[in-house]
């Protein structure tokens, strides 16, 4: 049976960057209902937001205090209620992130097992006592040190935290925890959400906590076999999402399996028994990429290496991502996200800017697929290039100030802009006045003016935003929405693939380099062009792309 979310377009809103409405330089939920309008205009129908809940804010809301309240920061629940009604009437779908392996330290059930061996919600965490003034096991967080923290007055007893020493992990073998994230979840279903996307799901088993890490390290390391993608899983995944499903059977659950392949993406969208899983993943794999040439100072300071798009492997990544989901779901198409580098900072041409991003767009969203396109992202912006360490808000790269000569601190920032997640962040970009129209207050984010905005684009018909527009008017066709993909012979860094519905065909054609190519069209009548960027010529068979180009033909008007 079709659902709503098999042919849905994503727009991801990161609430804190989006549009202020009271001017305290902080986005917010009454900004977002002011701007529905501009989403709808875009071709989405669904919008995925970033974390709204109350929260310390110690990771940008990803650390959860109540899961039944919205952080005054952002509104309040008249607010939420008003965003999903508007939202509704507007034809756009709601996605809430919901945040599932941890909480806030702040939780009151965390507040409560700080206080005695012996609370109620002490088990609602991951406790190990050790009497050798050692952590239970070497393992290391995602955002350094330990995974374990010492309780601060019973000496020897640790908590587990994959995050943030303030975002201790949920205990999921308990099955009070898990009917408790249940219960929120229902909350917010009934609600009238239309969907979740489930935050680190991959993380919400444990292993052996006794166990050390096979490593040389005298230091804590990342231990992901340890507690990533254990086959517990699929079985909390199961309970959970089928007691949700009891309420709304077309509910879209979109897991976050951030080194999820293919295969394990297969695993948890697989429907077996009456038994619910996800109905997509977002992995951070979904583009083969590789790592630029590291500098003498990146490698002296141990900086993070930029990424770019690994276009000779990108052909075979392609079908081995459809083919493995084939009998399963279908893969999310994106770029970049609230936790990466914007995607004109990590894959555009400097030489051929707008050619490069409207080229890639069409490469990727035009396939078989659910596309999910981050905010800003449909005008071009670049992260930001932050200019002071702490604007990071990271406690690795404010440590790291400190070893960082005084004449290379400049470059090590921007270095860190173009990889940093932060720098992904910034306010988003309306028009010319002051802070390009987010706000009248100095917004959270300090940044640079914005080149470009949408008061610009939305005038100039060559632009981005309305090549976008077009892009994603074609995607929602049944031809591209729901048509079969086939991939042809794609190489010399260019990219050409069919879809096929109910006898119409369309070609893909694309140039993802700064040469020229020429690429035989396949034996079929290809029809007129429907859209194109850059410079290209078609003679007979074959078909002459300048740099950064790109051709969609159908062989019939779209339906």
């Amino acid at each position: 049976m079709t659902k709503w979310y098999d042919n849905a377009i994503i727009y991801q809103v990161y609430p804190r960057s989006f549009q202020d409405s009271d001017n305290d330089g902080l986005g917010d939920l009454r900004g977002l209902i002011n701007r529905l309008d501009y989403i709808k205009s875009l071709g989405v129908n669904t919008i995925w937001l970033n974390p709204v809940l109350t929260s310390p804010q110690v990771d940008n809301g990803y650390d959860v205090s109540n899961y039944y309240t919205i952080d005054p920061k952002f509104g309040d629940m008249a607010t939420m209620t008003e965003l999903i009604e508007k939202a509704h009437q507007l034809g756009l779908h709601v996605l809430m992130d919901f945040v599932l392996n941890h909480t806030s330290d702040q939780h009151p059930w965390f507040q409560d097992a700080l206080k005695s061996p012996n609370s109620l919600f002490r088990d609602y965490y991951i406790w190990q006592k050790t009497d050798n003034g050692l952590p239970p096991n070497n393992w290391g967080s995602f955002f350094g040190g330990s995974v374990w923290q010492e309780h601060p007055t019973e000496p020897g007893a640790y908590y587990f935290h994959l995050f943030d020493k303030h975002m201790p992990d949920l205990n999921w073998r308990n099955p009070e925890v898990r009917e408790a994230m249940i219960e929120v979840a229902k909350f917010w279903v009934e609600k009238g959400i239309d969907g979740l996307r489930l935050d680190a799901f991959i993380h919400i088993a444990k292993g052996n906590l006794r166990q050390n890490y096979p490593t040389d390290s005298t230091q804590p390391v990342v231990a992901e076999p340890m507690f990533a993608n254990l086959p517990n899983v699929v079985t909390y995944l199961q309970e959970f999402i089928n007691e949700l499903r009891k309420i709304n059977s077309d509910l879209f659950i979109l897991g976050e399996g951030a080194s999820a392949d293919p295969k394990l993406a297969a695993l948890y969208t697989r429907k077996t028994n009456g038994r619910a899983l996800c109905d997509a993943i977002v992995s951070f794999r979904n583009l083969p990429k590789k790592k630029k040439t590291a500098t003498s100072l990146s490698t002296t300071l141990q900086l993070p290496q930029p990424e770019v798009l690994d276009v000779a492997s990108l052909p075979v990544s392609i079908v081995e991502w459809q083919t493995t989901l084939a009998q399963t779901t279908q893969p999310t198409l994106y770029f970049s996200n609230h936790d990466l580098p914007r995607m004109a900072t990590a894959y555009g041409d400097p030489q051929y800017p707008a050619e490069s991003l409207k080229t890639l767009a069409t490469m990727l969203y035009l396939q078989k697929g659910i596309p999910i396109i981050y905010y800003g992202e449909e005008l071009g912006l670049k992260s930001a290039e932050l200019t002071r360490f702490s604007a990071f808000q990271d406690q690795t790269v404010t440590d790291l100030e400190q070893q960082v000569p005084e004449g290379q601190k400049q470059a090590v920032l921007k270095a860190l802009s173009q990889v940093h997640k932060t720098a992904a962040r910034q306010a988003m970009s309306w028009d010319q006045s002051s802070n390009n129209g987010f706000s009248t207050h100095e917004p959270w984010l300090r940044v640079a003016p914005a080149s470009t905005t949408v008061a610009q684009q939305d005038q100039d018909a060559n632009s981005i935003l309305n090549y976008y527009r077009a892009l994603l008017k074609l995607k929602q066709s049944s031809l591209f929405s729901k048509g079969e993909f086939y991939l042809l012979n794609s190489s010399m860094k260019t990219i050409m693939f069919t879809r096929k519905f109910h006898g119409q065909v369309g070609l893909v054609v694309t140039n993802l380099s700064d040469q020229e190519r020429t690429v035989t069209l396949p034996n079929f009548s290809l029809g007129q062009p429907v859209l194109t960027t850059g410079e290209w010529q078609q003679k007979a068979e074959e078909l002459r792309l300048q740099p950064w180009s790109s051709v969609v033909f159908i062989n019939s008007s779209v339906q």
